[in-house]
Parts: structure tokens; sequence; C-alpha cells
């Protein structure tokens, strides 16, 4: 077995087991989290007959049924996941919304798409984890149609975020066992690095790439805020392993270390990603 199988199935079994219910278990809370982010991404989606909109790495499809509705009758959003667990959660909502939505289970990297089929690809926060990125982003150039946009969020670096990264930083010397990031390994910040991103539209056939920095405010409710570190993360994924005594001492240690993001009932952080467009060029005549 390649190094490269490995990875994708280390991601599958990643988003199809503690991880992806996790995820379903915090769903309302992230939501709220990231729909200064999501609002920013629906914006950007153009109303027309026929439209078809494709939401990569979907999760538990909040976007995806944002731009539906957005939709309405003239269109149609599509949302791609490995995880299950997330998909299940998505088509409930849809069905509990009346939502037209739907979902496929599958790797963007490599589904059969029909080509040429889709007006527009986004994505918020779904595009790092592939295993080969230029061989992901040329299959979703193969599926969109001519002059079709591409617009997705992604995480800049682990120190530009600093909020992302505390829960691990305080808790690192209590775990010793827990797991360091690799920053050229599929995950939350593997699009750290503009250079790279650009590399990869550029080597899988997009045009008109813009690549903008934007810093933008995000909060949750200081009453979630020990659910959340706890559950989520490189922690949430290994604290679970650790007894009582440590257990307590780690959630202790790392809720102190977020006292300076806390504002009385609500937590403050700004979230610095890059916001990434563009197009599928026309085929030539």
């Amino acid at each position: 077995m390649t190094g490269s199988r490995q990875t994708d199935d280390q991601q599958t079994s990643l988003w199809n087991g503690l991880a992806g219910r996790a995820w379903v278990e915090a769903q309302e809370l992230l939501d709220q989290m990231f729909k200064p982010l999501e609002d920013l991404l629906v914006e950007a989606v153009c109303v027309g007959s026929g439209r078809q909109v494709l939401d990569v790495g979907c999760g538990t499809g909040s976007t995806t049924l944002a731009v539906a509705r957005r939709l309405g009758a003239k269109g149609r959003c599509i949302g791609i996941d490995i995880s299950e667990p997330m998909l299940t959660a998505a088509r409930a909502r849809a069905e509990r919304e009346s939502t037209p939505a739907s979902f496929i289970r599958a790797n963007a990297q490599d589904h059969a798409f029909e080509p040429a089929s889709i007006d527009m690809i986004i994505s918020r926060f779904g595009v790092m984890f592939f295993d080969d990125s230029v061989q992901a982003f040329t299959n979703l150039r193969r599926a969109a149609k001519d002059d079709a946009e591409l617009r997705f969020v992604a995480w800049r670096s682990p120190s530009e975020n600093p909020f992302m990264t505390t829960a691990e930083r305080a808790a690192a010397p209590l775990l010793p066992n827990l797991p360091a990031r690799r920053p050229d390994a599929p995950g939350q910040f593997a699009f750290a690095d503009q250079r790279r991103v650009y590399r990869i539209l550029e080597e899988s056939g997009w045009a008109e790439i813009d690549l903008r920095p934007i810093d933008v405010a995000c909060t949750l409710p200081e009453k979630e805020l020990v659910r959340y570190l706890t559950r989520l993360g490189p922690l949430g994924l290994i604290l679970h392993e650790a007894d009582d005594r440590t257990r307590t001492q780690v959630i202790e240690t790392v809720r102190a270390a977020f006292d300076s993001y806390v504002h009385g009932a609500e937590v403050r952080f700004t979230a610095a990603c890059w916001m990434v467009g563009a197009r599928a060029p026309s085929a030539p005549v």
C-alpha cells in the first residue's frame, strides 16, 4: 500500500469516526461560530435559472442549505463529503427544513462528476484535506462548466490563528502523546502557504486565481467553550484516552489558557483566512 493511500484511508477513518461524530454533536455551535464566513460564500452565489452549485467538504450541510435557500427553485446545490455521520445529519436537516439540497458521500478528489455540469464550486474549510490537491482540483475543474467560478475559504497559518492552537499548546505538557500537526499533511492549516495554494490551482488548470487575506470576527457562548475545546481538534481526538485525574487537570489548564478570549458570556476570536477565487477557463474555439 502506498503512503498516499494510507493518508486517504486515515482521512476517511478520521471523519467517519470520532472527529465526524464530534462535528455532528457540535454542529449548531460550529455553524454559529463560522456563520460570518458562510455568509461571505453565500453572498457570492449568483442566482440564475438552472444554476448548479457544488459545496465541497460540506460537512453537516449548513452552507449547502444556505445556498439552496438562496437559489430557491432557480437552481440546485449539491454537497459532497466523505463523512457518513456528517451527511446523515445534513440530510436530516434538509428534510426538516424542506430545503431542496442533495448530498453525495464521496471524495471530490476522484468522484466521477458529470463533466462540465457545475456553475460554481464553493467550500467553507472543506478543501484542505485532500491527499493529492492537484488531482482534486483538476477533477473539480473537469466538473465545472466553462467560465465557472471557484470560491473557497481556507485557514491561513497557525501563528495567525492562535485561538485554534491554544488548546493543544496548553495541553502538550500534560499529554506527551498529543499528536503534532504536520504543515505538509492534509489538515486544517494545509493551505496556509499562499504560494502553495496558487501553485495547486495553477497546476490543476484554474485561471484568474486570486487569494485575499480576510480577518473575520467570530464568537461562541462562553458556556460552550469547554465542550468545544475538549471535543474538537487534536486535543479532542486524544483527551478521551486520558485517566480522570489527567483529564480534569488538562481541562482546567486549557480553559485558563483561553481567558483572554472570554468577554463576559461571549468568547471572541479572529479567524485569519484566505478567500480564494478562480475561474474555469473556456475551452479554445
